[in-house]
C-alpha cells in the first residue's frame, strides 16, 4: 500500500482551501485558460485565502512560454 504504480501521475494541490491540484490546473490550461481569472472562474482557485495565487499563475507562465518554445522550433532557418 502507498506505492506508485508506473502509469500513476502524483498530483499536488496547488489550492488546498478548495482541493484543486496541479492536474485540475493543467487541463484547464490546456483547454484555454489564460490568465489567473480563468482559473478563478473555471477552478475556483485563489478565491479563499489566495495564497496559492502565485503558484496557479506559474502555470499560465509554463504554458505560454512552451508556447512560444513551440512556435519558433517550427521556424527554419536558411542559411
Amino acid at each position: 500500500m502507498g506505492e506508485i504504480l508506473p502509469n500513476q501521475r502524483c498530483a499536488m494541490y496547488v489550492c488546498i482551501c478548495n482541493a484543486i491540484t496541479d492536474h485540475k490546473i493543467k487541463e484547464a490550461v490546456a483547454s484555454g485558460a489564460n490568465s489567473l481569472t480563468d482559473l478563478k472562474d473555471q477552478l475556483g482557485v485563489a478565491t479563499c485565502c489566495g495564497c496559492c495565487a502565485d503558484l496557479a499563475t506559474s502555470f499560465l507562465t509554463a504554458n505560454a512560454g512552451n508556447a512560444h518554445t513551440q512556435m519558433h522550433s517550427s521556424i527554419a532557418v536558411e542559411r
